[in-house]
């Protein structure tokens, strides 16, 4: 398979779909469903509405075998540390970034004792230039079994995003739509 151009999200009637290229998967998104970009905030829990640029790849290495996504994946690779964290302090000025402890902003630990971050892909949203309470930590990954929703990203199986990550360049557009298209 060649490199995927374009990743759509999509709302069907049993939840929501991950369709990339032949793959489909199901996947979760934000607990307050979808929202217009222009009127996502900071903690509500809703997945923008937009296209978005993949912009790396943040692994485990203590889950993930770091040789095989290093080789596999056409993203920049970074491992999460135990010490590395995700500033979703809307007046920090490191607001929307990755920075490592200690840091006296809010922030997320990206180092979970669950698998949820195992793979997490940052979308390309509110980071060029980043405005202050906009939304925060749009990523792409892992979902586990019972993930029912997220805090606003797009969440899907370990294994389904395993799958079609070696496809995935940073010019992959991530399309988040209310309904898939015809």
């Amino acid at each position: 398979m060649n490199k995927i151009k374009q990743i759509y999200i999509s709302q069907i009637e049993s939840g929501y779909r991950l369709s990339a290229c032949q793959y489909q998967f199901t996947c979760v998104i934000g607990r307050s469903g979808l929202i217009a970009a222009d009127k996502k905030r900071e903690g509500d829990g809703a997945t923008p509405i937009g296209n978005w640029l993949l912009r790396s790849l943040f692994y485990r290495p203590d889950r993930t075998d770091a040789d095989i996504i290093r080789q596999r994946s056409l993203l920049p690779c970074r491992p999460i540390t135990e010490h590395m964290v995700w500033v979703d302090d809307p007046v920090s000025p490191h607001y929307n970034q990755p920075v490592m402890l200690p840091c006296t902003a809010r922030h997320e630990k990206l180092w979970r004792q669950d698998g949820l971050y195992d793979l997490i892909l940052p979308l390309g949203y509110n980071d060029g230039p980043v405005t202050p309470h906009r939304g925060s930590a749009i990523f792409l990954h892992c979902a586990e079994a019972d993930t029912p929703s997220t805090e606003g990203c797009v969440a899907l199986q370990k294994s389904d995003l395993l799958m079609i990550l070696p496809f995935c360049t940073s010019s992959t557009l991530v399309t988040v739509q209310k309904q898939a298209e015809s």
